[in-house]
């Protein structure tokens, strides 16, 4: 009798400690106990702590990791903190901070976070899915908070159908212009509805002398080639990669040439920071007012205008289409993704919850504060219908333009490959950009096959 029940404890203890790992979930540490005939004593035992997944919370506090420049950009994330007692909250480390530290813990079961606030999905969310490192948010999240977030949002989360992603901030790539610049060239105060009209008010820009380059773009990976081709044809992908082949990838690839001819020279340059992804030529063009018309992500523009003189002669439209095109642009979000074998995974819902729901969150997000850019928007319905009914004092006008945007954006779609194929095309149809090769078509060609090369590598 004593041996069975030492062997019911170790046997209890080792599923308790399973549990514990994450190694299996709340309903397979009940039917193993049932099945081992141990009764219910152990699940008793740990229910008295407030339940399975709330006694296992009390091992270590909820501990979220986010990226520096994210509370930055959010003074008030302090008091969301001020709700959930005894949070540890932390930065994410400068060094050693990446998908291969969170494989290699959960290759051992663990992890030292439970949440990371700062995932773009197409960035690294399938990678880290694909690896085991994080789950969907599906079970965790509230029914009325995931119907909450807007249609266009909620897929870019998504991976065969579960929300791996909880978005957090949202950008939309469009137009921004110096008003003062383009009223000195005799042009109107309005977006160009289309690229051949886009071109022409930058050729006047420079004809009148009115700024040295009439109009610019980020050349760095994605950023201009992707929502470019999105403006005559989002539906440009297959098996969830970019189809450079495209007759839109290939019209987008000659409009970025064609806009060059008035650019800043230096417009394909990497950047000065961050491995060259920013303080890009064209952000250090716009910023020194030597350029009329600048497409990128909104708060890029809104960034670059807090350097004049007159901040309030940078307007905002939307990205131009193609004649007959789709008018479409590209939008992405920075979320929060919920690591596999976290500790306190109920409570890092209800933290994400009350994060980006927060109204002062978003009132630094869009408008700004002394350390923290402006122009990120939330990714709720609800807010924004708060907001139409009763626009607050401290709302931009912008905030309806970028929302107006979402309803034809579309989000780069999730692949392990996501970021990396424009890493791998960049320098590739760049040689056409450069007039190292006459053909965008062969241009285009030889990223595909550069791209299913690597692809090819990892199999």
């Amino acid at each position: 009798m004593t041996i069975r029940k030492e062997q019911e404890y170790l046997l209890q203890q080792a599923n308790l400690r399973l549990l514990k790992r994450g190694a299996i979930d709340r309903r397979e540490f009940l039917t193993r106990t049932v099945a081992a005939g141990l009764g219910l004593a152990g699940v008793a035992a740990v229910a008295r702590g407030g339940g399975i997944g709330t006694a296992f919370a009390q091992d270590r506090p909820l501990t979220p990791t986010f990226y520096q420049w994210i509370e930055d950009l959010h003074p008030g994330i302090p008091t969301v903190n001020g709700e959930f007692p005894g949070i540890n909250y932390q930065i994410a480390p400068v060094e050693g901070f990446g998908i291969e530290r969170f494989v290699a813990e959960a290759k051992d079961q663990k992890s030292t976070w439970d949440v990371y606030v700062g995932q773009t999905p197409f960035v690294e969310m399938s990678a880290m899915a694909a690896a085991g490192v994080i789950e969907p948010w599906d079970d965790y999240i509230p029914k009325d908070v995931r119907d909450d977030i807007i249609e266009s949002i909620g897929e870019e989360n998504l991976i065969d159908g579960k929300m791996y992603g909880w978005p957090f901030l949202l950008d939309v790539i469009g137009t921004g212009w110096h008003s003062g610049i383009t009223e000195q060239a005799g042009l109107p105060d309005e977006a160009p509805a289309t690229w051949d009209v886009y071109l022409e008010r930058a050729k006047a820009v420079v004809d009148s002398g009115a700024a040295p380059f009439g109009a610019t773009f980020d050349s760095h990976g994605w950023r201009s080639l992707v929502p470019f081709t999105h403006s005559m044809n989002p539906d440009v992908y297959k098996n969830h990669l970019f189809d450079f082949t495209s007759d839109a990838a290939i019209e987008a690839l000659m409009l970025m040439k064609k806009i060059m001819a008035y650019a800043n020279p230096d417009i394909l340059l990497e950047g000065a920071t961050d491995g060259g992804v920013n303080g890009t030529p064209d952000e250090v063009a716009f910023a020194a007012q030597r350029v009329g018309y600048y497409n990128k992500y909104f708060n890029a523009p809104l960034r670059m205008a807090q350097n004049w003189d007159e901040p309030s002669q940078l307007h905002l439209g939307p990205l131009p289409k193609f004649a007959n095109g789709a008018g479409s642009t590209v939008f992405w979000t920075t979320g929060s993704a919920l690591f596999k074998y976290g500790q306190n995974k109920e409570k890092a819902a209800e933290y994400i919850q009350a994060l980006t729901y927060d109204r002062q969150i978003w009132k630094d997000s869009i408008v700004g504060t002394p350390s923290g850019h402006p122009g990120q928007l939330p990714p709720y319905k609800s807010i924004y219908a708060e907001w139409d009914a009763n626009p607050p004092d401290w709302m931009p006008p912008f905030v309806s333009l970028v929302r107006a945007q979402l309803e034809n954006a579309k989000a780069i779609e999730n692949d392990i490959f996501g970021l990396q194929q424009f890493v791998i095309g960049k320098p590739i149809w760049e040689t056409y950009l450069k007039g190292e090769e006459s053909d965008p078509k062969v241009a285009m060609q030889k990223v595909m096959e550069a791209v299913q090369a690597e692809i090819n590598r990892g199999k």
